[in-house]
């Protein structure tokens, strides 16, 4: 939990992790990407070396290069995603960010619509998750800041966030969802 939330100043980060089974699945596809790739490799260094021709070899180049990066890119993708949301209370502003590599996908809301900070379960009974979520009124679509495992780490995030952007924290765990109108 303490790497979750950072304040600095009047600006809240918290970040939420990518879970390491999705690092895992990345190194397949990774190593499959490499391997096409290094036979490209090895098929231009012979044919450039005057042992065949590149016109022979052009259609395998291409596939082998395009399945590649077919197959290598959604590994990088799997490796390096986070996901993180900024809270500025100066500029009253939620920025939330995802990036993955060199590319990153922004999107800005307003603080002022959101009222309150809610601590949810998934209602399963084996493996139960506590979502801490920032909402607004109906029809504001809530903003999942982190999940635990153990609800008391959940109930601390809730309150120091709601220390911090002086927001109630209420808690839902154990109650039925709102049917939606």
């Amino acid at each position: 939990m303490a790497g979750a939330m950072t304040v600095d100043g009047s600006t809240v980060r918290i970040d939420r992790p990518m879970p390491w089974v999705g690092r895992l699945l990345s190194l397949p596809l990774l190593a499959a990407s490499f391997y096409l790739v290094w036979n490209v490799a090895l098929g231009l260094r012979q044919d450039f070396s005057g042992f065949g021709r590149l016109a022979d070899d052009l259609v395998p180049v291409l596939v082998f290069t395009g399945l590649g990066l077919l197959v290598g890119i959604p590994g990088i993708i799997l490796l390096s995603y986070r996901y993180f949301v900024v809270l500025n209370e100066t500029l009253r502003q939620i920025v939330i960010t995802r990036q993955f590599g060199p590319l990153n996908i922004r999107s800005q809301r307003d603080l002022a619509d959101y009222h309150f900070i809610s601590i949810t379960d998934d209602y399963d009974t084996d493996l139960t998750t506590y979502d801490v979520n920032l909402c607004g009124n109906r029809g504001t679509e809530p903003i999942t800041l982190q999940s635990f495992t153990r609800r008391e780490e959940a109930d601390q995030l809730a309150s120091e966030i709601g220390r911090v952007l002086k927001l109630p924290a209420r808690d839902y765990v154990g109650t039925e969802p709102d049917a939606d109108d």
